[in-house]
């Protein structure tokens, strides 16, 4: 019976510890350094911190519902123009490096607004929520830039991984000002996303940690992981999304994309890159990535009469090594 008592005993600290350990690493995983995220960049070909030190740019910074301090890069290479897209990144990551879609906005007549998310870069929080508050600081930074350059602006919004879910998590309070998203290797449902990541990548029992988790998350961090669903977001959107994501993504599977894309009503695309893994479908074909992102522009921006057909099908593109996290 002691035997029993103490193993059970050994079991119970084990699940503490455990569940411990994943809430951090859900929720504060540590941040890679800029140093890191531009020698990917530069590995890949797709940006560099000496382009970056020569851009011309502006720090902005704006406040969250909850108080906190939100800063971002401010990019205008068309003064006075009311094109704007705002760049949000993926987790433990920052704004550096949304820096590889600068130049293909800007062929598009965009000026570029890269956050960095809260409790990422210089924006403060301490927990990440996965869309549940994060989609209130998109928020502000649409209001932001409707305050500083007007009402008539057209908003664009891209997001990556963490990015991607926020941005659609977005959708259910989504301003008139925004006209289209890009969604990057988003995940559909936080819950599923977890269970993979825990079971599948890292070879743990879901049950009973998930739960345990989950019941510390909504203590600590004030949500639970049933309250991030982008699938449900994007059901009743009619904004023209753009969802892209690689063939060979593990850490957010290739078939969230998939549901997502099956769940919006038109009009919607997605884009499959052969080869591509998690967060680098850009890095493995720019020119289909670029195309597909031009023909949403056009879509997304045309008279609203003409705005609700022409965006609806399934393309398949056809590796470099992953940034971590997402």
């Amino acid at each position: 019976m002691i035997y029993l008592l103490a193993a059970g005993l050994c079991v119970s600290v084990i699940l503490v510890i455990g569940s411990h350990y994943g809430f951090r690493l859900i929720t504060q995983m540590k941040h890679q350094s800029s140093e890191g995220i531009f020698d990917y960049l530069e590995h890949c070909g797709m940006y560099s911190r000496e382009k970056f030190k020569r851009l011309e740019k502006k720090e902005v910074q704006t406040t969250s519902i909850d108080g906190l301090k939100l800063g971002g890069y401010l990019v205008e290479p068309h003064r006075n123009g009311k094109r704007w897209m705002i760049l949000v990144h993926g987790y433990t990551v920052s704004l550096y490096v949304s820096t590889q879609y600068i130049e293909l906005f800007q062929r598009e007549g965009f000026n570029l607004l890269l956050i960095d998310q809260r409790r990422h870069g210089k924006s403060e929080g301490k927990y990440t929520t996965y869309g549940y508050m994060e989609k209130h600081d998109i928020a502000a930074w649409v209001a932001w830039i409707v305050d500083h350059y007007g009402e008539d602006c057209s908003i664009g919004l891209h997001g990556q991984s963490l990015g991607g879910g926020t941005v659609l998590e977005y959708l259910a309070i989504a301003d008139p000002h925004v006209k289209f998203v890009v969604a990057d290797c988003p995940y559909s449902d936080l819950t599923k996303l977890l269970r993979h990541q825990m079971s599948v990548l890292n070879k743990l029992p879901a049950f009973p940690l998930l739960g345990m988790i989950n019941r510390r998350m909504h203590r600590s961090a004030g949500f639970r992981m049933e309250q991030v669903s982008p699938l449900k977001a994007v059901q009743n959107s009619t904004l023209p999304i753009l969802f892209i994501h690689g063939t060979e993504d593990n850490y957010v599977p290739t078939y969230m994309s998939e549901e997502l894309y099956e769940a919006k009503p038109e009009p919607r695309s997605l884009l499959l890159v052969k080869g591509a893994v998690h967060g680098n479908a850009y890095a493995v074909d720019p020119v289909r990535y670029a195309r597909e992102v031009q023909q949403l522009i056009q879509l997304a921006l045309k008279p609203e009469a003409e705005n609700r057909s022409g965006l609806s099908g399934i393309s398949v593109s056809g590796p470099v090594s992953a940034l971590p996290g997402g």
